[in-house]
């Protein structure tokens, strides 16, 4: 095996003899073989382990068992310990995710470029970082099998078939090759003690579950399943290549970049094939999920100021173009106020809407009152743009906004930071300069939007 081991990591140009290595080990029987592979190998290696305070007095004999191991082979080690149950309360993230997040944080930090003070640290004084050039876990060839097929019955990409790659910046899986007899037959072979994780035996996580029930019951009807899917990861991190080839044409044809954003034509994307596919390679970067295609799909045959949203982003339907905009309003350019919204931050300042009886007419360029009448919700603020036009108060015709800007002798910044807000394809109010005469008060007028603005300067 440690001749198999060697070849994988100069196949895959993983790491070079002479580098220094960070060791994830649990004290499970994987991470114990990497352990003594690195060391017959004479790699240069310390290990990291991550306490999760999962199971009591469980989880502090791996503690102990870690630390004699890396006593074992006279290497430096770093641990920490975690209220892993605390901050998946906090979070509202399963114990496996906030588990995952909690490692993986840890060990960036540990090979970025950052000083830290590393809590149970064997010589318990502060760390240099990095102090190592990669980080080895020891995920194995069934591993990418799980993987895979949770990530089929989950939903996923072309990307989700080729599983787990062997090299990821700077986390590495050396073990890839192997499959658990394979690691198992060589600890027995070298009488390698470790410790075994309780839970592994029961169903409660998604991958328990699949490793104890799901593919044993694959094997009685496909008895060379693994072996099968194992030979297609192969395949399809070949497919993804040229997959990924032919999506980056799609994208580099249908999205336009404009600071934060991403403007798709609605046109261009509609007669876009395979049309699903495109659009969910080009949105899943932007937490959009593959449940919500058909509905992004839609917002092509919608009316101006549809959207859909993720935890981050927002893709809004504004006349010919689908926006990808965040939802964060301090970063967007194209920001959507719905009816009732009283508050809404912008890049350029503060503006607050009040609903209100009082038909008061208001001086000031930066307090306007519009007919609610008149307004159709949601409203959309953004920057303005080549072409825009409106009714300044006071004109039975249209004015382009560039036109208005030369009139008004605006700066070049000026007209960089000028925005506007817009209802149902209309610009209401130029922001901080004039409103547009079809939303003016009139005596017909029964109620009035306010909108008030504070510039960020």
């Amino acid at each position: 095996m440690l001749k198999q081991f060697k070849n994988y990591i100069k196949q895959h140009h993983l790491f070079l003899p002479k580098d220094k290595l960070l060791l994830a080990v649990s004290g499970g029987v994987d991470s114990v073989v990497l352990c003594e592979l690195c060391h017959q190998a004479a790699f240069d290696f310390a290990i990291a382990h991550c306490n999760f305070k999962l199971r009591g007095a469980e989880s502090d004999r791996d503690e102990k068992f870690v630390r004699d191991l890396a006593a074992k082979y006279k290497v430096e080690i770093f641990v920490q310990q975690f209220d892993t149950n605390a901050e998946a309360t906090k979070h509202k993230t399963s114990i496996e995710e906030t588990a995952r997040n909690l490692r993986y944080e840890w060990f960036n930090e540990l090979i970025g470029n950052k000083q830290c003070a590393i809590s149970n640290e064997v010589n318990e004084t502060n760390c240099q970082l990095p102090i190592a050039n990669w980080l080895l876990t020891a995920h194995h060839a069934n591993d990418n099998i799980e993987t895979v097929l949770i990530n089929f019955f989950r939903g996923t990409g072309v990307k989700g078939f080729r599983g787990i790659l062997p090299k990821v910046n700077k986390i590495i899986r050396p073990l890839l090759f192997a499959k658990r007899i394979d690691i198992e037959t060589f600890a027995t072979e070298n009488n390698l003690a470790f410790v075994t994780d309780s839970t592994n035996a029961q169903n409660d996580y998604t991958r328990n579950y699949f490793r104890n029930e799901l593919i044993p019951s694959i094997q009685k009807i496909f008895p060379k399943a693994e072996e099968n899917i194992l030979q297609n990861i192969e395949r399809f991190t070949d497919v993804e290549v040229l997959y990924n080839q032919a999506i980056d044409l799609h994208k580099l044809k249908l999205c336009e970049v404009k600071s934060n954003e991403v403007h798709i034509a609605v046109l261009k994307l509609a007669k876009a094939k395979p049309l699903q596919t495109i659009v969910y390679e080009i949105v899943k970067d932007y937490g959009f999920s593959a449940l919500q295609i058909n509905d992004i799909v839609n917002l092509l045959q919608a009316e101006s100021g549809k959207y859909i949203q993720s935890t981050t982003h927002r893709i809004i339907r504004n006349r010919k173009w689908l926006i990808i905009s965040p939802k964060n309003t301090n970063e967007a350019v194209t920001i959507l106020i719905e009816e009732g919204d009283a508050n809404v931050q912008c890049a350029i300042g503060n503006l607050q809407f009040k609903k209100s009886t009082n038909l008061t007419i208001h001086h000031s360029p930066l307090t306007v009152s519009i007919d609610s009448a008149k307004i159709i919700f949601p409203l959309l603020l953004r920057k303005w743009k080549q072409g825009d036009y409106f009714y300044p108060l006071g004109m039975k015709h249209k004015k382009k906004l560039s036109r208005f800007f030369i009139d008004n002798k605006l700066s070049l910044l000026q007209k960089e930071n000028t925005w506007v807000i817009e209802s149902n394809k209309k610009i209401i109010w130029v922001v901080g300069m004039r409103i547009d005469d079809r939303f003016k008060i009139t005596e017909n007028t029964k109620q009035i939007l306010e909108i008030s603005f504070k510039s960020a300067d």
